[in-house]
C-alpha cells in the first residue's frame, strides 16, 4: 500500500511539473502563425532582426513577458497565459537567453 501511495504521489508530481512547464514548440508555432507577418513589416527579412538588432527594447525576462502580453493584446490575439508562456519559452531559448 505504502508503495502504490509513493507511486501516485510521484506520478502526479510528475504530470503537474510537466504541464506547466511552458512548450517552446507550441511556442514556435504560435509565433510564426501570429507574430512574424507584423515583425517581417517592421524590420524585413524574417522578422527575427527584431529581436536581435543592437539596439532592442527587452533587458529582461519580466520585459519579455510583458512585451509578449503587449502584443497579443494590441493585435487581439486569444491567447491564454498559457500560449503567453510558450511565446516567451520559445523566444527565450531562440534569441535571448535570460536567466528566470
Amino acid at each position: 500500500m505504502t508503495r502504490l501511495f509513493t507511486y501516485l504521489c510521484f506520478s502526479s508530481f510528475v504530470f503537474i511539473s510537466t504541464s506547466i512547464s511552458a512548450n517552446v514548440e507550441n511556442g514556435e508555432e504560435l509565433h510564426n502563425s501570429n507574430c512574424t507577418s507584423c515583425h517581417i513589416s517592421i524590420q524585413g527579412g524574417d522578422g527575427s532582426g527584431i529581436y536581435t538588432r543592437e539596439n532592442r527594447r527587452i533587458e529582461s525576462h519580466p520585459a519579455l513577458i510583458k512585451q509578449v502580453k503587449r502584443c497579443r493584446d494590441s493585435l487581439g490575439v486569444p491567447w491564454p497565459d498559457e500560449h503567453v508562456s510558450d511565446v516567451v519559452e520559445y523566444l527565450n531559448n531562440s534569441f535571448y537567453k535570460f536567466k528566470k
